[in-house]
C-alpha cells in the first residue's frame, strides 16, 4: 500500500469513527443537545478534526440518514425485487418493514422529518442534498414497483395515479409513524402504529381494486 493510499485509508477511518459516535450520541440524546465537542470527545478526536470533515452538525446527522437510507434499500431490494406475491400482500408487507426500520432507531425517523420539513435550514453541501433526496426516493420507489405489478396483473384498477398513490401511501406511513413514536405508552406503540397504518392501509387498497 502506497502512502497516499495510507493517508486515505486513515482519513475514511477517521471520518467513519465520527459518524460512529456521532449517531451513537444522536440515538442516545436527540439531536438538540449533542455538541460538536460531543461528538469530538466520543470519537476520540480534536474538533478541529471534526470540521476537517464536515462543516456542521447538520451535516453529520444528515450523512447518518444518507448511509442508513443505503442500508436500508439493499434489505429492501433483497426482500421485495424478485418476491412473488399478490401487490397488496407486498404493500402491506413493504409497510411492515418500514414501521420496523424506525422502531428499531427512532432517532433515525427524527432525522428524516427534521430533513423533510426543514431542508432549507440545513446547512449542507449539495452533493448531500442530492444523495439525500436521491436514496430516500429510491426507499420509496419500491412502492411504486408495487402498484405497477398490481396494475400489470390486473389486481389493480389500471386507471390508478401510480405517483399519486405512491406518495400517498409513504405520506400514511410517515403520519401514522409520526403520531405515535415518541408519545405514549412505550409498551404499546409497535401494535398501536402496525394496527393503524394496516387499517388504513387496506381501504387505500380496497380503492386501487375498485
Amino acid at each position: 500500500m502506497s502512502s497516499q493510499e495510507r493517508r486515505e485509508k486513515e482519513r475514511e477511518n477517521r471520518r467513519s469513527a465520527i459518524l460512529k459516535a456521532a449517531r451513537k450520541l444522536f440515538f442516545d440524546r436527540g439531536f438538540k443537545s449533542v455538541t460538536v465537542d460531543n461528538i469530538a470527545a466520543k470519537a476520540e478526536v480534536s474538533k478541529g478534526s471534526v470540521y476537517l470533515y464536515f462543516k456542521s452538525k447538520e451535516e453529520i446527522y444528515t450523512q447518518i440518514l444518507i448511509n442508513d437510507n443505503i442500508a436500508a434499500f439493499e434489505d429492501l431490494k433483497n426482500k421485495f425485487s424478485a418476491k412473488e406475491a399478490p401487490a397488496a400482500e407486498l404493500l402491506l408487507e413493504y409497510a411492515d418493514n418500514y414501521i420496523n426500520y424506525f422502531l428499531n432507531d427512532n432517532e433515525l425517523f427524527r432525522i428524516l422529518m427534521t430533513f423533510m420539513l426543514h431542508a432549507d435550514d440545513m446547512i449542507l453541501t449539495d452533493e448531500q442534498n442530492s444523495q439525500l433526496f436521491q436514496t430516500t426516493n429510491d426507499n420509496i420507489h419500491f412502492v411504486s414497483e408495487i402498484l405497477q405489478k398490481g396494475v400489470d396483473s390486473g389486481e389493480f384498477l389500471p386507471t390508478i395515479n401510480i405517483r399519486q398513490a405512491q406518495n400517498a401511501i409513504w405520506g400514511l406511513l410517515n403520519g401514522v409513524i409520526s403520531l405515535y413514536l415518541f408519545v405514549g405508552n412505550p409498551a404499546k406503540r409497535a401494535e398501536t402504529i402496525h394496527s393503524t397504518v394496516k387499517n388504513s392501509l387496506n381501504i387505500i387498497i380496497k380503492g386501487l381494486k375498485k
